[in-house]
């Protein structure tokens, strides 16, 4: 089976469910799933109940789409991502990033856990991803190209979008919210990075360091969507922590800073 056929299966699954048509997709990262009770639900997909489609296996992700309102701005909130490190190709990592393009939404908005890098980054910290670094994981687009979805040799110059992040510094200084900006780097985890990668992400320019959000920003670009992301440091990385690190930490760190995060994901999503 194709790409193109994949999504218009799992496409096909998901209208039996619901008929809604979203602006905005929203991937909430790890510990950021809460999110979701802040949006008028009007609908929710198990990612279960589509066909061929890949299934969290992560603590703290739910597995299911949920659609709903923020202001007027009809969004689909992806409650949980996967992961390459959890086993699955690439293709299907970015499935339900190709599936909201499919369902209608012109923008994705990323979220993710990270680990800080740059000076100033501290546990709890939010960070407006300017640009990425993604060449320490496979693409999303090798292999055969559909055409119906991009061209071959998509342009990543402005990966992340200059309005939509100017709505986002813009609402986070409305609300007295601190934002960093930076460069967020995509490797495959799941173990944390070593002190000595660290050093060399450092020197490459990589503000923060994650396991996921990268390649879902290929994916969508690819179909033409504009791209936002928000990463919330969840710890200091290997070799600046004075401590081991864990998931728990991660999850931590997020919930400490879901007020923040609250606001300035949902009053963005609202001017978008």
């Amino acid at each position: 089976m194709t790409i193109y056929e994949e999504i218009q299966t799992a496409l096909s699954d998901l209208r039996a469910q619901t008929d809604i048509v979203p602006r905005v997709g929203l991937i909430l990262g790890s510990g950021l799933g809460d999110f979701a009770s802040e949006i008028e639900i009007e609908a929710s997909v198990d990612y279960s109940s589509l066909t061929g489609f890949p299934v969290s296996t992560v603590p703290g992700h739910v597995g299911r789409f949920v659609f709903g309102r923020i202001g007027e701005t009809p969004v689909v909130c992806m409650q949980g991502r996967v992961h390459y490190y959890e086993g699955y190709p690439m293709r299907k990592v970015v499935l339900p990033v190709r599936l909201m393009r499919a369902m209608g939404a012109e923008i994705l908005f990323i979220t993710n856990a990270s680990g800080g890098i740059a000076p100033g980054l501290k546990a709890g910290s939010l960070m407006l991803i300017e640009d990425q670094i993604s060449c320490f994981v496979p693409s999303p687009l090798i292999g055969p190209n559909e055409e119906k979805l991009g061209t071959r040799f998509p342009d990543m110059s402005h990966i992340y979008d200059e309005e939509l992040r100017a709505i986002v510094a813009a609402t986070a200084e409305e609300g007295g919210v601190e934002l960093a900006r930076g460069v967020y780097c995509q490797l495959t985890g799941p173990q944390f990075e070593s002190p000595a990668e660290i050093r060399m992400l450092a020197a490459m320019g990589a503000s923060c360091v994650g396991m996921s959000s990268a390649c879902e920003a290929i994916a969508a670009r690819h179909m033409g969507m504009r791209v936002v992301g928000v990463s919330c440091i969840s710890n200091l990385a290997a070799g600046i922590a004075e401590h081991p690190l864990s998931h728990a930490d991660v999850v931590a760190a997020a919930d400490a800073a879901a007020p923040n995060f609250k606001y300035l994901v949902k009053n963005s999503i609202a001017k978008f």
